[in-house]
């Protein structure tokens, strides 16, 4: 039996071990290289993905995405939007209309991609619609891997500077990660949705403050 809890302590989450992506991640800076890197993604089925924007600490002002992830199982792509935008390969991955590409909040990563340039959103599928049909109510990727896997997606690097020239080992790895947890909880759910076998442990009731 496979226990999942309803909501996650986020106490419990931080003393979990952290979780590593061993495949193989690949910095793409060029279109040429983004045509090469797109022509292996549409060879698989389904990769997951994800966005990183430079933090603003301006009030008001937002950036635009720096770096698009996408990962299949073993190899993640780390396209840089800073340097080569919305590029033509780019536009065929994310329009492709048999690739489904899996990710979580992906309304607000959508929107702010199409701030980078046009493209049509063709088989996004988002997490935060799937999760609940297992009983999960917590709607961040930490919890969520934390739930089903018992293990702690690192939040670090997540404020980090995105677009330098150069991304640290640090910053490809969190980046890398993000994209690759959701296709594995993707494929998680779908496990448990088929093969059942999982009991949903419901979440403390908050007691009422007395007034």
């Amino acid at each position: 039996m496979i226990y999942i809890k309803e909501k996650i302590d986020k106490a419990e989450v931080a003393e979990m071990e952290v979780v590593t992506f061993g495949g193989r991640i690949i910095v793409i800076q060029t279109e040429a290289e983004a045509e090469k890197a797109v022509n292996y993604l549409l060879a698989n089925p389904i990769v997951g993905l994800d966005t990183e924007t430079r933090p603003s600490f301006k009030r008001g002002t937002m950036n635009k995405v720096a770096l698009l992830q996408v990962s299949t199982y073993d190899t993640c792509f780390l396209f840089r939007l800073n340097m080569i935008g919305m590029c033509p390969p780019i536009v065929r991955l994310l329009s492709h209309p048999t690739l489904v590409k899996v990710g979580l909040s992906l309304k607000d990563d959508i929107r702010m991609l199409h701030h980078v340039g046009e493209f049509a959103s063709n088989n996004f599928i988002d997490l935060q619609d799937l999760v609940g049909q297992v009983g999960i109510r917590d709607m961040s990727l930490q919890k969520i891997y934390a739930n089903l896997f018992g293990q702690k997606i690192s939040k670090r690097q997540r404020l980090t500077n995105w677009e330098a020239d150069v991304l640290n080992d640090a910053q490809k790895a969190y980046a890398a990660i993000d994209a690759w947890a959701c296709l594995k909880i993707y494929d998680r759910i779908e496990e448990l949705k088929t093969l059942g076998g999982y009991e949903v442990i419901p979440a403390p009731v908050e007691e009422e403050s007395p007034l």
